[in-house]
């Protein structure tokens, strides 16, 4: 059974300093942090006015709190920015003013080493933390960077299950390939997030060739491009959501499936079915649903929904802290 404990618990051990470029403007934020000084989860690092914030908050003496714009080593992180982004057509006069926001700034913190990760997003749509993301830090490989939710709860029908589902938040309309690597970045997001063995499904409004369209061929062939090159890994398209993750149903619309109805990482065919799920998850099915996740970034940013609560901010802070890499790695 997925216990969210034991994430919280290995983060609590590897202490890493996560960046929160909100807390100025963003109360849910400001009492996430506070749990996760409190509880010795990670390292907080706070962006904004140290001044301001403590006036506004007294209790924030206690924490560390670094301005864009008398932040001491500014020159290098706006020399990193123009590095980054010179090819783009960006000035030195450019990237000295994009330094100076929050979201970019506290990017740079954590691409130049001053922090391990960064979470965002409670305040801002999600291109405001995804974008300097992508310009600054980067994919780890030739892989696209893509995002999931991590979903669990304890409903009759999850019953204590967690599940990964990918991609709601940043690959509108991914090809086949695209797809097959959204499920490896999304097998590793698994495993770091502990919710058992890995079992891909790839959704469609098919099962095994009930319907004919483009769409449902694209989903078999992102099956089967990644069950070439992941063979050790349970997996199996095309699937309809109830074959994927209802054994009974499983039974008789895909006997011979190798997840046998017991699907715990949905990959959806594109960012329409997957953001419209994880929200029916959240709002109807009352389970707990926390991303956008990044998947496949060198270091790690995560983006939080716009409705999110404290709990949410707090969970995707230990997501983030359980995502950085050992310094021996």
């Amino acid at each position: 059974m997925f216990k969210i404990k034991d994430l919280i618990n290995e983060a609590k051990k590897k202490q890493k300093t996560i960046v929160f470029p909100e807390v100025s403007f963003s109360d849910r934020t400001l009492e996430a942090v506070k749990i996760l000084q409190k509880k010795k989860i990670c390292k907080v690092l706070l962006v904004g006015d140290a001044s301001a914030l403590i006036l506004r908050d007294k209790s924030l003496e206690k924490f560390e709190i670094v301005n864009p714009v008398t932040f001491p080593d500014r020159q290098k992180l706006v020399k990193t920015l123009y590095e980054k982004r010179k090819k783009k057509g960006m000035t030195i006069e450019e990237a000295d003013e994009l330094e100076k926001d929050p979201y970019y700034f506290a990017t740079l913190l954590v691409e130049c080493g001053y922090a391990d990760g960064m979470v965002a997003g409670a305040e801002a749509p999600t291109a405001n933390t995804v974008r300097p993301a992508l310009q600054i830090i980067k994919a780890k490989n030739k892989n696209p960077v893509s995002s999931c939710f991590l979903v669990y709860g304890d409903n009759k029908f999850l019953k204590g299950k967690a599940l990964i589902l990918s991609d709601c938040g940043v690959i509108e309309k991914p090809d086949a390939q695209t797809l097959s690597s959204i499920a490896e970045a999304s097998v590793e997001s698994a495993k770091a997030f502990k919710i058992g063995v890995p079992k891909v499904a790839f959704l469609s409004y098919s099962t095994k060739g009930s319907a004919k369209s483009e769409d449902v061929t694209k989903v078999r062939e992102a099956y089967e491009i990644f069950k070439k090159k992941n063979k050790d890994v349970l997996s199996d398209g095309e699937l309809q959501f109830d074959a994927a993750m209802v054994k009974e149903v499983s039974k008789h619309k895909a006997p011979d499936s190798p997840i046998e109805g017991d699907a715990n990482i949905l990959i959806f065919p594109d960012i329409n079915a997957g953001n419209i799920c994880y929200k029916t998850t959240q709002y109807i099915g009352g389970l707990n649903a926390v991303g956008p996740i990044l998947q496949n970034l060198k270091k790690p940013v995560n983006d939080l929904s716009r409705g999110c609560n404290v709990n949410d901010i707090v969970i995707l802070s230990v997501i983030t802290a359980l995502q950085c890499e050992d310094e021996k790695k």
